[in-house]
């Protein structure tokens, strides 16, 4: 998709498709009552063409829902778009995202292969601020126009090829390309981490996730090492190497730098993600049904791919360190069984814990083990890590937001801070000693499960074991990497979760 800015009058804009954006300002309730959609342009022309239909109260304004018109009068546009943000209240900085997500999914079908978004007109204060919309509307954008039809055998190009924000001639207008700019890259990392997960497990072994990594990384300035077993094996990754040894593919141990130039000081932040490019269980083995899903098993690698190019672009003051932990989970006749006990690798001169396996379907928390107490070693001073973890956290909080976990309040703060511009939804679980002794092992250190209650919280105590007093976030995306049903904005399929939230909590430790 190419995108591009203007600042042109909306009604003189030559374009196959406009779309604004409206908002419901009726506050009072009751059966009766019936909304008022109001357009959020100052154009007089927009607002003419589409007084008739939103007098009709045909058209509501709620959230994502489109009115399409066509030749509109006083308009040089092809089609007039209006859709709607939901109640003022809640028309957000991320109803503007998703609205621009719905007129790019609303144009595809249509084969409208150019689209002009105009910005929300609504003052240079409050939740809707110019700067902050330009960017979650070239994010929402480039999101809207992913599709996961990859291997289709007769593929049709439905992708919207141009997209332009339309932003008042009265903008900042540097202050405004700026922030379309960082929209366009975080849009672009996002969708590059969405197409990773959207591979099958024939065509995205560790290997080749590697080399995907490493190739991005070349794009984009980033350092970058991929190793397999040999290196597992020197540096004593036991946990990692268990999960890898059923399966005839070798793992792929990713490492990504973003070192800043002049940044020596400070700290340097670990972002440790769960690659495993298939699942079956393992030995544990998962029921067929719905299997064929669990190719999405390293969503958590992906956001951390993803936000390494994110980062390497916007190019924020503070060292990162990105690794990626990947293995395929098979069952054959070398894989690990319920009962092993496997070493974790160490640091320093302590002895790596030993982990009794009761459940090898559970091996997720070991890959990270060793990828947090590798990060450590690397000189990681803060950690956060990202993994389709555990179903139990999606029992918990269902398909609506992921799980977050913390040792350190400051941390977590600083990571929550960032919901409000990355739109995400991330809510915090506790972390206590008596789940933690829920995880304690008779014959060695720790287990890598601890029965069914509370399994997101006591998956989360396994790797906190790992990551010690090392400031961490723990991210469960379980239930939100993968879209079981397509939205207004976004297609079924990958989400790409976790890669704009990481991204925030990277550049909220800057300077």
């Amino acid at each position: 998709m190419q995108t591009a800015l203007s600042f042109s009058l909306l009604a003189q804009i030559e374009t196959e498709l406009l779309a604004v954006t409206a908002i419901d300002t009726q506050t009072a309730k009751g059966p009766d009552v019936k909304p008022e959609p109001v357009l959020l342009t100052s154009d007089a022309a927009v607002r003419a063409a589409a007084a008739a239909v939103l007098s009709t109260g045909e058209f509501k304004a709620a959230a994502n829902e489109t009115l399409l018109l066509h030749a509109p009068a006083g308009l040089k546009a092809k089609r007039l778009v209006i859709v709607g943000l939901g109640k003022k209240a809640k028309a957000t900085v991320h109803a503007v995202r998703n609205a621009a997500g719905t007129a790019v999914r609303c144009a595809k079908p249509r084969a409208i292969r150019e689209l002009v978004f105009a910005l929300p007109e609504n003052g240079s204060e409050g939740p809707l601020h110019a700067m902050t919309c330009a960017r979650a509307a070239a994010e929402g954008a480039i999101v809207g126009d992913f599709d996961p039809d990859t291997y289709r055998s007769e593929r049709k190009d439905v992708s919207v090829h141009s997209f332009t924000l339309a932003a008042p001639t009265t903008s900042d207008q540097p202050a405004i390309q700026a922030a379309f700019n960082q929209g366009v890259i975080v849009g672009e990392s996002q969708n590059f981490a969405r197409s990773l997960v959207n591979e099958p497990g024939n065509k995205l072994t560790p290997t080749v996730f590697g080399q995907r990594a490493a190739k991005m990384a070349s794009e984009v300035g980033l350092k970058s090492e991929v190793y397999s077993t040999d290196k597992l094996h020197e540096l004593k990754m036991g946990a990692f190497w268990s999960v890898s040894q059923g399966s005839e593919e070798p793992p792929a141990l990713i490492v990504l730098r973003y070192e800043p130039e002049g940044v020596t000081e400070g700290p340097v932040l670990g972002l440790v993600g769960k690659g495993i490019t298939f699942d079956t269980g393992g030995i544990s083995i998962k029921p067929a049904d719905n299997m064929e899903k669990m190719k999405y098993d390293m969503a958590g690698g992906a956001a951390m791919v993803g936000a390494m190019r994110a980062i390497a672009l916007l190019k924020p003051r503070v060292r990162v360190i990105g690794i990626v932990c990947s293995a395929e989970n098979m069952p054959d006749g070398k894989a690990q069984k319920p009962g092993d006990i496997q070493t974790a690798m160490s640091l320093g001169d302590k002895p790596g814990k030993t982990i009794e396996i009761i459940n090898t379907d559970a091996e997720g928390r070991l890959v990270l083990a060793d990828g947090l107490t590798y990060a450590r070693s690397l000189g990681a001073t803060h950690l956060i890590d990202a993994a389709t973890l555990t179903g139990a956290c999606v029992v918990a909080l269902g398909m609506i937001n992921a799980g977050a976990f913390s040792n350190d309040d400051a941390t977590i703060e600083k990571f929550q801070a960032g919901l409000a511009t990355s739109g995400e939804k991330f809510w915090r679980l506790p972390l206590s000693d008596e789940y933690y002794d829920m995880i304690r092992s008779d014959i060695g250190d720790i287990k890598n499960t601890g029965g069914r209650w509370g399994g997101a919280i006591t998956a989360a105590e396994f790797l906190h074991a790992f990551a010690e007093d090392t400031p961490w976030i723990h991210l469960d995306i379980a239930g939100l990497a993968w879209i079981e049903d397509k939205k207004p904005f976004i297609a079924k399929g990958p989400s790409g979760v976790a890669v704009r939230s990481i991204l925030e909590w990277v550049r909220s430790y800057e300077g």
